[in-house]
């Protein structure tokens, strides 16, 4: 092994030997698209932002930069790669590998976006066990195009001109696009570079684990919108930095590098930008080397914990340890 490369394993506390071909190829698969994984039709329309250079970093509140002077609107090389929905699907045996795909605006959400991860969740194949979610080019994701809330974009527009009841329904349906990263059988790591902003920070929250390169910055700003975080990321928010760091971020909108968010919990692991996706791929290894069963409830245990008592938490670990060992000792059904 190479000194760097021991260096980084011995970062993550991972100095063990991956099981063989458990870890994340180095060139990328052929792309899932059975199922209608691969979302296609008419991308969300709307004002676009005011002028800014074009490739430039994403606005306070998030969303896509200017795209410039004959730049794809499409998802990835050539306006092709994901689809309008700007995200890519491919699966490697257990592991399986979400990546937004729309570099050209930094990997800016759109309804479209979560319809996709949404479907991409409900028919994941039961033998996955490890889901990485990672962002194409200097950006994981810039959050909500802003396109879809600027002069009346026709996303937003849409919501306030349904019943109340029936818009909360549709909002129901994209948070069902970042829940799905919280099942239980699956550990999900997010690889996070450059700005992970709003929606884009929700997704990352959503996932397990993150590992964050050093050039990462995050920021929950809905509220310059006028919007609050609504994709589940305000639990998770809490639960990792405590409530008084939670509600200072989400009120302010401000911006945590790397070093700020290691600090606060929110990265497993900060690395330089040139190791990112090796330190991913040594955490999956990691991962998968474990016994499936032990990782599935180890998860249980310590996601359910918060919320149960030290009574209660001590019989959920007996009944986990009953199942192990009967497992173990082959008396399992």
């Amino acid at each position: 092994m190479a000194p760097a490369a021991a260096s980084r394993r011995d970062r993550l506390g991972h100095g063990r030997t991956p099981v063989p071909g458990t870890a994340l190829p180095a060139a990328a698969p052929d792309p899932l698209v059975a199922g209608g994984w691969q979302a296609a039709g008419s991308a969300v329309t709307g004002q676009a932002t005011p002028p800014r250079p074009a490739g430039g970093p994403p606005p306070p509140g998030g969303g896509a930069p200017d795209r410039g002077p004959g730049a794809p609107s499409g998802s990835g090389p050539g306006g092709a790669s994901g689809g309008v929905a700007g995200v890519r699907f491919e699966r490697d045996g257990p592991v399986a590998t979400v990546t937004l795909c729309r570099p050209e605006v930094h990997n800016a959400q759109t309804p479209r976006t979560w319809e996709a991860l949404r479907a991409f969740g409900a028919e994941l194949p039961g033998d996955v066990r490890v889901v990485v979610v990672r962002g194409e080019g200097r950006s994981f994701s810039s959050g909500l195009d802003l396109a879809a809330v600027q002069d009346g974009g026709e996303a937003l527009a849409a919501l306030a001109r349904l019943d109340p009841t029936d818009a909360a329904a549709r909002i129901a349906r994209y948070q069902e696009a970042f829940s799905w990263l919280r099942h239980p059988r699956l550990v999900t790591v997010a690889a996070v570079q450059g700005h992970a902003i709003g929606a884009g920070l929700q997704l990352a929250l959503a996932c397990d684990l993150r590992v964050l390169a050093d050039d990462a910055q995050l920021a929950m700003a809905e509220v310059t919108l006028g919007l609050v975080p609504d994709l589940g990321g305000t639990k998770r928010l809490v639960e990792l930095v405590g409530y008084a760091r939670a509600l200072e971020m989400c009120v302010t909108g401000r911006r945590v590098h790397a070093d700020e968010a290691a600090r606060a919990g929110l990265a497993n692991l900060v690395v330089p930008r040139a190791d990112l996706d090796a330190a991913v791929s040594d955490l999956v290894a990691a991962v998968l080397s474990a016994a499936p069963g032990a990782v599935a409830e180890i998860k249980a245990l310590v996601s359910g914990a918060g919320g149960r008592s030290y009574a209660e938490q001590e019989r959920a670990e007996r009944e986990a340890q009953v199942r192990r060992i009967r497992e173990v000792a082959g008396f399992g059904e």
